[in-house]
């Protein structure tokens, strides 16, 4: 099948050879301008990672709806947790009147504890929220939580790719990133057993909230398609590899040089095919909540088309928005 997602290999740029990060920056640098996609190999993290929370994951999922709910918030976190079918649409953050995405979710936010250090600023509190961690099966808490680990550092692996694919010095990014507030999500999209309504997605077509989004996925039918050059294309990542596709936040720092492009889950054509079931694993890379997110000097030219804007506040209105429908 034709992957209009290059596959790029990051070892060459971990193994810190000179030619090698040259290479891989320039390759990072062309997908970012054309589609905001990439397909990653050469990542590091062990497939028994995702193998663990794609097994428990599934088991979680099949437990009877009341029992799921335990874990659902009953705060102003809305990124915690357990969320039902059809309970967000993420076509409303476009501002699209579209109906609830045929998913249910697992949020996880950050393992580290950095409430105290954003006390100053009460909006933040929901970003570094406590967790509400499902323990069953047994051991599901903690392979959420060494994936979540391995996401957080290959995302940093990442952020010093893309400053040099940007041409900015390797370590632009870190100061930004060491209270982050990254999310991370378990999808999952059940076989259905009713029609959708008309223009319903198990998720509907949007662009990522931040950096950048790593994702790990099952292989099965109605998956993932990115809107390239006025179609919608399937994202085949092989096992092993995974997908990486920029958000609103690196456009916006490169100027809009970079993309954030449209993508979505789709529903599949048989609807009572048990093989459409499928999971992803989601990181959703956000940098400390009041990281100030501006163009970067390399992309300036004649000036920027973004004024500055706070990681946290951009957040915070994508999520309300994802709600609101």
């Amino acid at each position: 099948m034709n992957n209009a997602v290059p596959i790029i290999d990051i070892a060459p740029f971990l193994s810190g050879d000179p030619q090698g990060k040259a290479a891989v920056a320039l390759a990072v640098a062309k997908a970012a301008r054309d589609i905001g996609f990439v397909v990653l190999s050469g990542h590091s993290i062990a497939q028994d990672r995702f193998d663990a929370v794609f097994e428990k994951g599934f088991a979680f999922f099949d437990l009877p709806d009341d029992e799921k709910a335990k874990w659902h918030p009953t705060g102003p976190a809305k990124q915690r947790g357990y969320h039902g079918v059809a309970t967000r649409g993420l076509s409303a953050t476009l501002g699209k009147d579209a109906p609830k995405d045929l998913r249910e979710s697992l949020f996880l936010g950050p393992v580290d504890d950095h409430a105290a250090a954003f006390a100053h600023i009460p909006e933040a509190a929901t970003a570094y929220a406590p967790n509400l961690i499902p323990d069953m099966p047994s051991g599901f808490d903690k392979a959420l939580t060494d994936l979540y680990r391995a996401f957080e550092g290959l995302s940093a692996d990442l952020l010093r790719i893309f400053a040099v694919a940007a041409d900015m010095p390797e370590d632009y990014f870190m100061p930004l990133i060491g209270r982050h507030f990254s999310v991370m999500s378990a999808h999952h999209y059940p076989a259905l057993t009713e029609p959708p309504l008309p223009g319903q997605l198990r998720t509907g077509a949007h662009t990522d909230y931040g950096a950048m989004t790593i994702l790990a996925m099952t292989g099965a039918k109605g998956g993932l398609e990115v809107a390239c050059n006025g179609e919608w294309l399937p994202v085949v990542a092989p096992k092993g590899t995974l997908v990486v596709n920029l958000g609103d936040m690196m456009q916006r720092w490169t100027n809009d040089k970079w993309v954030s492009t449209l993508h979505r889950v789709v529903v599949p054509e048989n609807l009572n095919d048990a093989m459409s079931r499928r999971m992803s694993i989601g990181y959703f890379m956000h940098p400390d909540y009041d990281a100030r997110i501006e163009c970067l000097p390399s992309c300036l030219g004649e000036g920027a088309r973004h004024p500055p804007i706070s990681a946290g506040g951009h957040i915070k209105a994508k999520i309300e928005a994802s709600h609101g429908n």
